[in-house]
């Protein structure tokens, strides 16, 4: 490629809506243009690395046994009422109507579809295991969509689905899938972790987020370095602190915090360390039953200086649709203001939930129910009953022991680009999909759903490699491999003709090369190629010629290296293999 034949469109300043430095990069670099709202034109340099991205994930998904089709961007809203999706998905959903007013949805997802397609497909065991993917527009309506390609509205997504007849060979299914999936993000040279993930709004029985790690990265990512365990922050066991209680040691002492409504005010005020401390949350669980509505309210227990994980309280039995309780339901309840709740002493009867380093907890401090006053040594058993439940409720914090008992934990933050999940029979029942065992007997596919965030590698990759000149893009994703960048072509004939003869050796070797024949001054030259993140750039200049040698340099180099120019092809071909 010559780039006086290509769009090559930079910028020196980022506009001021760019919020993050892949958005910045990318507007500066002229890979997208914003159309809208979350909503970017993927301009030709921008889209030459998007194909190259799918051509990795394409080949990776065939050689592992998944078979492409394509699904339509408009699904009828009869599919996600099926599976109770139309309501829950709630704004996030785009619905439209068509000129009959039939409603439909433009998909941020394919669950439905899929389903749909191998139910009126599959009829017996023998047909079975299938795995159908497409790359595909989706659209989420996000409520603050940012980030540039991180967080827009509509993105491009490699999304397949796995259909077997049992458990164990759905397992065996969602390994390939996981196997193949390292062997993608291997293959992107990214910095990448697979962790241990909840299902989320999707449903199933058990999943895995691969996160390309970079510190800007909105996730937190917990990993025991010293053994294989790793999980995101909403799926990451955190173990009590103390492995057990230990016993009483102080009285309990009812003592005056005047408007010490934060823990950390509490400790402050006390001279005790935070940890120390416990904190209340009052919830509230609605039932409706016969046309009457009857409320149950809970106390979660926290230490002072952890974390709460609502992911994790929605897991404890007769919490998934709770609430926070209101201010009156927290006068009725406790009989006092928030800010001084606590476990003894409650005005009604609540269910206590106590977080597993709580329940192994003496001497605590904690609300007493009484405005301007916490109790000091409070013990389960002695002072207050113990908690009806004990759940893990918290977010763990590093230097936790890691749940495989292999070493602690760490923390590092990690930006989603993809997702596989166990989804069982979460779909297949909704939907009637069933096919017929050796017996003639009906059951219900076992379902696995697999996503590549395709747009969203983009944002990511530049995230984990850039610097103060621009992008740094791994070989396998640059626009170009191989930047060609001539001092005065159109002046000097032993420029051009070197130039010309390494610019058809490389395409001859199949190098993905572009020569840079615009004419500008080698300072804008190499701005240019810096900011868009070619990997490797050769300077073929009458100075260098005239000793033999070009001037090859890599994106990373602090200093360019002479090489002679009849070496320069196998030198470029060998870091390239690097």
């Amino acid at each position: 490629m010559r780039a006086s034949r290509f769009f090559i469109s930079t910028l020196k300043e980022a506009p001021s809506d760019a919020e993050i430095v892949s958005h910045q990069l990318m507007m500066r670099a002229g890979m997208i243009k914003r159309l809208g709202s979350g909503i970017y034109t993927y301009m030709p340099m921008g889209l030459k690395i998007i194909r190259k991205v799918e051509a990795i994930v394409r080949e990776e998904m065939n050689q592992s046994g998944a078979i492409e089709l394509l699904m339509p961007l408009i699904q009828p809203a009869e599919l996600w009422q099926e599976t109770g999706r139309w309501d829950k998905m709630g704004a996030e959903l785009l619905r439209i109507k068509d000129r009959h007013g039939r409603e439909f949805a433009f998909q941020p997802t394919a669950e439905e579809v899929i389903t749909d397609v191998v139910r009126t497909e599959i009829k017996s065991y023998r047909q079975l295991p299938l795995n159908f993917y497409h790359i595909q527009t989706k659209f989420r309506d996000e409520r603050r969509p940012r980030f540039g390609l991180m967080r827009g509205r509509e993105f491009t997504m490699k999304d397949a689905y796995s259909f077997d007849r049992d458990v164990a060979g759905m397992q065996a299914s969602y390994k390939i899938m996981y196997d193949a999936y390292v062997r993608i993000f291997n293959r992107f040279g990214l910095k990448f972790r697979a962790v241990a993930a909840d299902n989320g709004a999707i449903g199933g029985s058990g999943s895995h987020e691969f996160h390309v790690i970079a510190s800007t990265g909105e996730d937190a990512l917990v990993y025991c370095p010293t053994s294989d365990y790793a999980a995101n922050m909403e799926a990451a066991e955190a173990l009590p602190v103390n492995a057990s209680r230990p016993a009483a040691t102080q009285p309990l002492v009812k003592t005056a915090t005047p408007g010490a409504t934060k823990c950390e005010k509490v400790a402050e005020q006390l001279g005790l360390s935070l940890a120390q401390t416990v904190k209340t949350l009052a919830l509230t669980v609605e039932h409706e039953a016969d046309g009457k509505l009857t409320k149950q309210y809970f106390t979660l227990l926290l230490r002072g200086d952890h974390e709460l994980n609502e992911i994790k309280v929605a897991k404890v039995p007769g919490l998934a649709s709770h609430r926070f309780s209101t201010e009156q339901e927290i006068l009725d309840v406790y009989g006092c203001v928030p800010g001084y709740l606590g476990p003894i002493n409650t005005k009604l009867p609540v269910t206590v939930v106590a977080d597993r380093t709580v329940a192994n907890m003496n001497d605590f401090v904690c609300g007493a129910n009484e405005e301007g006053y916490h109790y000091t040594g409070a013990n389960w058993g002695r002072d207050c009953a113990e908690p009806q439940i004990v759940a893990d409720l918290r977010n763990v914090v590093e230097g936790d022991a890691s749940p495989d008992g292999q070493g602690v934990l760490a923390i590092e933050r990690g930006i989603e680009v993809g997702h596989v999940f166990q989804l069982g029979t979460a779909y297949s029942e909704s939907m009637k999909a069933t096919f017929l065992d050796e017996n003639g007997k009906p059951a219900p596919l076992q379902m696995g759903c697999y996503g590549i965030g395709v747009t969203r590698i983009l944002g990511a990759a530049i995230e984990q490699n850039f610097d103060d000149k621009g992008i740094i893009w791994p070989a396998a994703l640059a626009p170009f491999e191989l930047v060609l960048c001539p001092m005065g072509m159109d002046r000097s004939e032993a420029v051009k003709e070197t130039t010309e003869k390494l610019y058809a050796d490389a395409v001859a070797a199949g190098i993905d090369v572009i020569l840079d024949d615009r004419g500008h001054r080698p300072g804008q030259m190499f701005a240019d190629w810096e900011l868009i993140g070619v990997p490797h750039r050769v300077v073929i200049g009458d100075r260098g010629l005239k000793e033999g040698n070009l001037e090859y340099q890599g994106r990373r180099d602090s200093e360019a290296t002479a090489v002679p120019v009849a070496d320069i092809l196998a030198f470029v071909k060998g870091k390239l293999a690097q």
